[in-house]
């Protein structure tokens, strides 16, 4: 399992409007701090604290209090087997997702062993799978036929594994976020680990952990 921050965005106008409901901008403390660089100017939202603390605060006062972290988006690029975006898929709200095509790319080159989530490949059975539908795939490239053509793609697409690696480019808000390290911390699986290790990385992960 790969994850890879592309972009997280939203913060100014979300703390602006986390202080709308008792008009308190005024009592923002956040800025932006400008950079030269390289012949450009660099523009950098940095946190207040008081802002923080309001955050915080409404964190803690449940989900319909901290309306503003709808308006914070995260987004990341995942490769991850196809049973945990079955689970990531239970998650609609807050969160759009666009994968690669299996339709479109499966039968570019043949299926190795780095094409699956696995901890070990002294595994008879998978290497089994995995021969047998190369074997299909070769069989589907020299068939001329096309219903027999689409008999043997329904074949290969059946018989991928869970484990095939998908790689997919996901929009969160940080409340999706939040909903999702609450669910699904301490789950068995350890690709749910590494998720919710890399919310950590995330900037002011503390608006997704209350830490």
């Amino acid at each position: 399992m790969n994850i890879r921050l592309i972009k997280a965005d939203g913060f100014a106008p979300a703390i602006y409007a986390m202080r709308s409901p008792m008009s308190s901008w005024h009592l923002s403390d956040s800025v932006w701090e400008i950079t030269q660089g390289d012949g450009e100017t660099i523009e950098k939202f940095v946190l207040g604290e008081k802002d923080k603390e309001l955050s915080l605060k409404l964190q803690k006062a449940g989900p319909e209090h901290c309306k503003h972290l709808r308006m914070i988006q995260a987004w990341v690029e995942i490769e991850a087997p196809l049973y945990l975006w079955k689970q990531i898929d239970t998650y609609r709200f807050g969160v759009e997702k666009v994968s690669t095509s299996t339709m479109h790319t499966l039968t570019r080159r043949p299926l190795t062993d780095d094409d699956f989530e696995h901890d070990s490949m002294n595994n008879d059975y998978l290497h089994y799978v995995l021969d047998s539908i190369n074997s299909s795939m070769e069989a589907w490239r020299a068939e001329e036929d096309p219903e027999y053509k689409k008999q043997i793609w329904q074949s290969i697409i059946q018989a991928l594994p869970e484990s095939f690696i998908q790689k997919r480019t996901v929009m969160f808000s940080y409340a999706a976020l939040r909903n999702i390290v609450r669910q699904r911390e301490g789950h068995k699986l350890k690709d749910w680990k590494e998720f919710i290790e890399f919310c950590h990385t995330l900037p002011y992960s503390f608006m997704i952990f209350d830490e």
